[in-house]
């Protein structure tokens, strides 16, 4: 299974992969291989390949070694990709528009569509039923009833013209599909078994902040839970270990939760999680199976069963050294797709096949990028001013002595998420031009348990700002970097964080670029409380610290009302189609910079939604970040 992805295999060749040159396309173009997913059986596998701004759909016969499929789909967004049984793949994509026969904003809508492997068709589903709005909500489910599969979809279905969620159930061997199950007017999920049937739906109120949860009895619907929940209303994580249970995810009483509820009864059974722990679900029966976590540096994974466990430890350690992450695997779990990213070669993707204890490289995740592309990272530990214990990670360029380097802060967004180590095409690009990368996992950042989450709760532009600059101030002690030399560049919260380090805070940064940055804090809460409703306001309001939209403190922290006190040049990157983070954010910004007579530079990006989901954007957004920086600092 060891072995080095030399060639391109036949998967990208014939997907039309070309190798590029080191510089910065090879980083900024989209991944050569973006998701995969293996059969039911494990006899085939499917990727979604790319070849610059098309997408293509290969499906490789593992056993015959032949490709009985190649479907390209364009520039379409591809979100997911997984079998329903051999012959069926279900696929999910997404645009962004705005609906015209329903009162809808302008958002990023999900459809699916099944492909018919062995006849080479593609349909589209939900669109046949009456009544529903074809789009959906949440991913599709698969399940294998009576030996055959079965596809559930989420999605809109309208009561007196009124819009509730709704189970589909897809008949895959006769194209049609019928409305299951209906929703109440506060669904907002409904739980399928391991039968294809509802067994649960979660309730929320986004206006009283009330949550509750339904247990599903023959076909009558009882209450099972309800409790006041204004900000943080519990995940339900699919089926539990058995056909009864299900697995529930939240804060309770100030502790982060995990219970395993059973539907009958209403007890719930207690299991040790962390934040950043992931359930694992049989790939036939939808039940839990085991979990997943970052921990520190490391990703864990705990199986229940003595064989998946047994057989994940076989499968990391064919690959020793190396961060492997489980993609997909067959149902009788004996053919594992995994991608496995090596600290000196990058991220590629391998099907393991436990049979025969042998390993296929499909191919590497960015085929343009070498060996001596990808900088050393270095998992790092600080103090922050007030003694807080930080963790973060320093990408740096390869081929240069970790000494005096100029740097870029590149803080990750959410908040309320983390920076994990491994390859980042963002970070590598950027310490290919000869940068020291520093990612810091600032207080608020989710992944490191509740309580450093709530160190970062009225802190967005404070400590959590200042938690960056301590990162600076602690390189530059050990002599890695020189403070002299340092630019900020991030996206979304971290877009955010790097208007702030050239607005609220003074001679640390020489330049800062913000990608979909927040630059006034009371009209992002005004933005997501209309789309979202109150619950946008009381989430927003607990990082910044408010107690209401009126609070003086959103202006004491919004970079755009201090444009007159920028200390840096500053670049704005925003896409029309950023429905998170609208596109006014930036303008207002760069409007007021001009009129404080600031050095300013606007880039609008035509067709760019948040992810930088399409190559091009994705590109432009990275040479524009690196000819900035380098204007502005050097990196010799």
């Amino acid at each position: 299974m060891s072995g080095w992805r030399g060639a391109l295999t036949a998967v990208v060749v014939l997907a039309g992969g070309a190798a590029h040159g080191a510089p910065l396309e090879a980083y900024g173009k989209l991944p050569s291989l973006e998701i995969g997913a293996i059969s039911a059986s494990g006899a085939e596998v499917a990727v979604v390949v790319t070849n610059g701004e098309e997408r293509r759909i290969v499906v490789k016969d593992l056993d015959k070694n032949t490709v009985p499929l190649l479907a390209t789909v364009g520039s379409t967004k591809v979100r997911d990709l997984r079998w329903a049984g051999d012959q069926h793949l279900i696929l999910t994509t997404s645009s962004t528009q705005t609906p015209i026969t329903v009162q809808a904003d302008k958002a990023e809508w999900f459809f699916a569509s099944d492909i018919d492997v062995p006849n080479k068709k593609l349909r589209p589903l939900l669109g046949d039923v009456e009544g529903s709005m074809n789009v959906l909500e949440g991913l599709p489910i698969v399940r294998t009833v009576d030996g055959r599969p079965l596809v559930m979809l989420r999605g809109i279905t309208f009561v007196n013209s009124h819009g509730v969620l709704g189970l589909y159930r897809v008949d895959l061997a006769h194209a049609g599909t019928r409305l299951a199950e209906t929703g109440q007017t506060d669904t907002d999920d409904i739980i399928v078994g391991s039968d294809g049937q509802a067994v649960a739906q979660s309730l929320y109120d986004r206006i009283s902040g009330r949550w509750g949860l339904k247990a599903k009895q023959g076909q009558v619907w009882r209450d099972l839970l309800a409790r006041d929940e204004p900000i943080d209303p519990p995940d339900v994580m699919g089926l539990g270990r058995s056909p009864r249970t299900i697995l529930i995810a939240g804060n309770q009483n100030d502790n982060f939760e995990w219970k395993e509820l059973n539907l009958d009864s209403g007890r719930s059974e207690a299991i040790p999680a962390s934040d950043s722990q992931a359930p694992i679900h049989d790939p036939m029966t939808g039940r839990l199976i085991g979990f997943v976590a970052t921990v520190g540096d490391q990703t864990r994974y705990t199986f229940f069963a003595a064989q998946d466990e047994q057989a994940w430890k076989a499968v990391a350690a064919a690959f020793p050294g190396d961060r492997v992450s489980l993609v997909s695997w067959s149902n009788d779990r004996r053919r594992i797709l995994v991608r496995v990213d090596s600290a000196t070669a990058g991220p590629a993707y391998n099907v393991v096949n436990l049979a025969t204890r042998e390993g296929a490289w499909l191919g590497a995740e960015y085929e343009g990028l070498k060996p001596e592309d990808i900088g050393p990272v270095r998992p790092l530990r600080f103090k922050a001013a007030d003694g807080l214990e930080l963790t973060g990670y320093l990408t740096l360029p390869n081929g240069r002595e970790a000494k005096a380097l100029p740097l870029i802060v590149f803080p990750h967004g959410g908040p309320a998420a983390r920076d994990a180590p491994g390859f980042d095409w963002w970070a590598q690009a950027m310490a290919s031009r000869g940068y020291a990368v520093l990612q810091v996992n600032y207080r608020g950042s989710a992944g490191f348990g509740w309580e450093f989450q709530k160190a970062g709760f009225g802190e967005w532009g404070r400590k959590m700002q200042t938690d960056l600059s301590d990162g600076v101030r602690y390189l530059a002690e050990q002599g890695l970097i020189d403070p002299k030399r340092v630019c900020i560049v991030g996206g979304s919260y971290g877009g955010y964080a790097a208007l702030a380090g050239a607005t609220l805070q003074k001679g640390v940064y020489r330049c800062a670029v913000s990608f979909g940055g927040v630059a006034d804090l009371r009209r992002l809460i005004s933005y997501s409380r209309g789309r979202s409703g109150r619950i946008a306001l009381r989430y927003w309001t607990r990082y910044m610290g408010a107690e209401d939209l009126g609070d003086p403190v959103l202006a004491a922290y919004s970079p755009a009302l201090h444009a007159a006190e920028a200390s840096a040049p500053i670049l704005l990157i925003h896409g029309k189609d950023d429905t998170v983070v609208p596109l006014d954010q930036s303008t207002e910004m760069a409007d007021a910079l001009k009129r404080a007579g600031k050095p300013v530079e606007l880039v609008v990006q035509n067709n760019a939604d948040h992810w930088l989901s399409l190559g091009a954007t994705r590109l432009q957004m990275l040479q524009a970040t690196m000819a900035f920086v380098e204007k502005n600092n050097p990196p010799r």
